[in-house]
């Protein structure tokens, strides 16, 4: 270490590096769909896992109402933007190379969106197939 790196202060080091002002808000989005997902995935759960094993036909009936439809492409919308900014948090602490980190963040995100509009798509066309 040289001279002048020891005589700085750690409140020194970090001057000029500060937040980027985007923490928090994405903290409490986090938290905020964290605790969106606890209902939905109650709503969405429970008549799946009645609905499953009986058949296309009981399942197509089901995402017919309209109510089940809402709550199953809210649960899956949710789900996937949830998991958007959790995997963004850990490709943006923990990869280092900035190529590597950017082409990881830009997958994360379209991997995410095509993941939520490809489950939206089967809720709808289930809606709507009868």
């Amino acid at each position: 270490m040289d001279a002048k790196r020891r005589m700085t202060t750690p409140m020194n080091i970090v001057i000029g590096l500060g937040s980027a002002k985007e923490g928090v808000s994405h903290w409490w989005m986090q938290r905020v769909s964290s605790v969106a997902l606890i209902p939905l995935t109650l709503l969405f759960v429970v008549p799946f896992g009645r609905a499953l094993g009986d058949g296309y036909a009981t399942v197509t009936a089901l995402y017919a109402d309209p109510w089940q439809a809402l709550v199953a492409i809210l649960f899956i919308a949710v789900s996937f933007w949830h998991l958007a900014q959790g995997m963004q948090v850990v490709i943006e602490d923990y990869v280092e190379g900035k190529a590597a980190r950017t082409a990881l963040l830009l997958s994360n995100t379209l991997l995410c969106a095509l993941g939520a509009a490809a489950g939206i798509f089967a809720v709808a066309k289930l809606a709507f197939a009868g």
